[in-house]
């Protein structure tokens, strides 16, 4: 089957935590394919300890030595003002944004029994709110040139937990839920805002791998679910799963459920009727809240 080469000539992107790992295949990859990159990291260790630019920098080197354009910056996800900055001089280096990657991130696993909040407070902030602050950022540039493609990473951990990841998880969850509005939102503008959830051998999660594991779970096979969802033909609000190769849609579906008449709602009547509820034939995706609150009255007004 012939395949259109995806490009992305005359385009800007701006990958987040880009200094090594998925990002640094990400900028690559984007890079290689014409467009100019802004390779954004910190430089910290693995818990968001730390700081370097030499990162960021070694990875533009890279991109530079291919024939490639792009600029390193290190600014921290989680300052506004260094965010703001950062989307600021990619406009005024390359007069556009087109592409948000936003891939930064960090672990402090521990069970919930033994996290200290101050080590769930640093991931959720670099997670999600370091993604809230960077498409903030870069939210009007988009609207006013009516274009744009954004992708947060999400994770298994966030669709369906992870020992030890309660943390990881409600950050990885609550992105999720931030694509949803923001894709509504944005559609009118043409941006695009989807999630990849990538299960791939990295230094985040080389300590927990075994070396088969690791080798099978090549960085390299999440590129190319993520260079799609940047390109024009991605769709919008969807959360793709990536690992090893293989490639799933991940959807929160709702039931068909029942409708419990007046007299009957009551905790023992729900628990009678659990198994209808429960029941996943013909389940399906709601599309927003209020399409959700319209399919719970619809089904009061056919009771």
């Amino acid at each position: 089957m012939t395949q259109d080469t995806i490009n992305f000539a005359g385009q800007v992107a701006i990958v987040t935590g880009a200094g090594g790992g998925l990002g640094r295949l990400y900028a690559l990859d984007l890079a290689a394919r014409g467009a100019a990159v802004v390779v954004n990291d910190l430089g910290g260790s693995v818990d968001g300890s730390g700081s370097s630019a030499t990162a960021a920098e070694t990875v533009v080197e890279e991109i530079k030595a291919a024939g490639g354009k792009a600029i390193a910056n290190a600014a921290d996800v989680t300052d506004e003002a260094a965010v703001n900055a950062m989307v600021a001089d990619t406009v005024a280096a390359f007069g556009r944004v087109d592409i948000l990657i936003n891939n930064a991130g960090i672990l402090r696993d521990k069970s919930f029994a033994k996290m200290e909040m101050s080590n769930w407070n640093k991931v959720v902030d670099v997670h999600l709110n370091g993604a809230a602050l960077c498409t903030k950022a870069v939210w009007n540039v988009m609207k006013e040139q009516g274009y744009g493609r954004i992708i947060m990473t999400t994770s298994p951990s966030g669709i369906y937990g992870n020992f030890g990841q309660a943390n990881y998880g409600a950050a990885k969850a609550g992105l999720w839920g931030m694509m949803n509005t923001l894709g509504l939102e944005g559609a009118k503008s043409n941006i695009h805002i989807n999630c990849i959830a990538p299960s791939a051998g990295t230094r985040m999660t080389e300590t927990i791998m075994d070396a088969g594991t690791l080798k099978m779970l090549a960085p390299e096979n999440i590129t190319p679910a993520v260079v799609f969802l940047c390109s024009e033909a991605a769709p919008t609000r969807k959360v793709l799963v990536a690992a090893a190769g293989t490639y799933t849609l991940a959807e929160m579906v709702e039931t068909q459920g029942i409708h419990l008449a007046e007299d009957d709602r009551t905790p023992e009547a729900i628990a009678a009727n659990w198994g209808r509820i429960a029941d996943r034939t013909d389940a399906e995706p709601v599309n927003s809240a209020m399409e959700g609150v319209a399919k719970l009255v619809k089904a009061m007004a056919n009771a």
